[in-house]
């Protein structure tokens, strides 16, 4: 009763007209940072963190967690209407909102993200506000072997992944693990496959790969598209509320669950992210779904995964931060420089010195997933507007934002021209019929795979000993079982269609 009495006065104390005001121009500005290709969440909370100087340390870290929750759930807008997601933790939602979005069910395909981003949020900060100290505890116990099976397994989602055309998807990630070896070695440092190249010895960061692999190769597609004069308006059908039924909303609830807990889980670990989660539970939905083979041409199913999943990784992202004082992710690594400005010290003691501030943060986290439903509901009608603006003057717009967005990443241009080079491998990819997604999914685990499994080769000495640690045996063996059962239905698939 403690906990929610803790609670119910943060409630009051947040419900200020002041603090309300700013929580809600942190979430619009969250929202239109994520929705921009090229822009992100991490960079929203980065602009805020100045502003917050002059606030109370209570008002200043919930206007951040209102810019947080904003930027994370404004990369479905892009991602459903012009299939560049905004942010990295949208990648899945274009799988299946674009789809929707070329079947004139953008709007619906809209309704479904936000309210279950909505939930998501809800749900994962629901588990924040009472399991926070228990769910860190088992954080604690997770070592890098474990990591490194969690990650084992993720890549293994690349044969599920690559249904109906099992070697073009073996052939994407592959592609993507190359291009995650370039650079500085971790652990060591060593320099790989640099070619004598100073640029190249940093490697190439996530978010300019992401704009040149969706967006830029889209620009490229248009394109052609414009010159060949194929381009053909898009639909919109007229839709009321949200667009969906109560039996459609209530068809999605175990989806929906499942995919909470895994963006919540996942959200716990600390160097994981959104981005995965929401790749990990659209390929558990897909797994799942008595009619996968709907995935991709615009199943709900697919929206509803991987947006309950990249929003609930918030809730769980915030669990180490505020107990352990350990950023789960990109944005949590500024919040908690947000804590520092502000005197704070994240961790256990956190909950004993400043227990007004932490049950703050929770309170504004609820209010803040309900102001971002209430504006991206409110704007549901004027973002598919953007569908009818033409493509010769939408896309350099876009391509203009791209360059700036990989730019302010690191302050380099070599980031703008890696956004060329990954555009023309999404356009090549496009051209020879090659899924994407390997490749994404190969790039973004790749890097953690390799310094999990070396801190752990570290720290055990042999890659035996890994299979003493109970978890990693469960990701591990599960990893292997897919990965054999992925291949067992390919071979029956090819077997049936040659006996046709």
């Amino acid at each position: 009763m403690s906990a929610l009495a803790s609670l119910g006065n943060a409630f009051v104390a947040v419900c200020t007209p002041g603090s309300l005001l700013l929580m809600a121009a942190g979430v619009f500005v969250g929202i239109i940072f994520g929705s921009i290709p090229g822009l992100s969440a991490s960079m929203a909370v980065a602009l805020f963190l100045p502003l917050t100087f002059s606030m109370t340390p209570s008002m200043g870290m919930n206007t951040l967690v209102a810019v947080y929750i904003g930027g994370i759930s404004g990369g479905l807008i892009s991602a459903i209407l012009l299939k560049m997601p905004g942010t990295a933790s949208s990648i899945a939602t274009t799988f299946d909102g674009y789809p929707m979005a070329q079947k004139g069910e953008a709007i619906k395909a809209l309704g479904y993200g936000i309210v279950f981003s909505f939930l998501g949020s809800v749900f994962s900060f629901i588990i924040l506000t009472f399991c926070a100290p228990m769910l860190a505890d088992i954080a604690l116990k997770f070592t890098p072997a474990e990591n490194f099976g969690i990650c084992f397994f993720a890549l293994t989602m690349v044969a599920i992944l690559s249904s109906g055309s099992m070697l073009k998807g073996l052939l994407s990630g592959m592609l993507g693990l190359m291009f995650c070896l370039i650079g500085m070695a971790p652990i060591d440092g060593t320099a790989r496959f640099t070619f004598g190249s100073t640029q190249l010895m940093a490697g190439f960061d996530t978010l300019p790969t992401l704009i040149g692999i969706f967006a830029i190769s889209e620009i490229l597609i248009t394109a052609e598209q414009v010159v060949k004069g194929d381009v053909k308006p898009m639909e919109i059908k007229k839709t009321k509320g949200f667009g969906f039924t109560w039996k459609e909303f209530t068809y999605q609830i175990p989806n929906f669950i499942r995919s909470s807990l895994i963006g919540t889980g996942i959200g716990i670990l600390p160097g994981i992210g959104g981005s995965t989660s929401g790749m990990l539970a659209y390929v558990t939905a897909k797994n799942m779904s008595k009619h996968p083979e709907e995935f991709g041409k615009g199943c709900p199913d697919g929206i509803v995964a991987t947006e309950s999943a990249n929003n609930a990784t918030i809730g769980g992202a915030m669990i180490p931060l505020l107990v352990l004082g350990i950023p789960g992710d990109g944005v949590t690594a500024m919040m908690l420089g947000g804590f520092l400005i502000h005197g704070l010290s994240a961790g256990p003691l956190l909950f004993v010195k400043n227990a007004d501030v932490v049950y703050g943060i929770f309170a504004a986290c609820m209010i803040c997933s309900l102001m971002m439903l209430i504006i991206e509901f409110g704007g549901i009608h004027l973002f598919v507007q953007l569908l009818k603006i033409p493509k010769h003057i939408l896309m350099p717009l876009i391509l203009v934002l791209c360059c700036v967005g990989a730019y302010a990443t690191n302050n380099r241009i070599f980031d703008v021209q890696s956004i060329i080079l990954f555009g023309a491998v999404g356009y090549l990819f496009h051209k020879f019929k090659m899924p994407t997604t390997p490749f994404v999914l190969c790039f973004l685990i790749g890097e953690m795979l390799e310094t999990y499994l070396r801190r752990g080769l570290m720290q055990y000495k042999t890659f035996g000993a890994f299979f003493k640690r109970p978890i990693f045996d469960a990701f591990f063996f599960i990893a292997i079982a897919v990965l054999v059962w992925s291949m067992f239905k390919e071979y029956k698939a090819y077997r049936a269609k040659k006996a046709q």
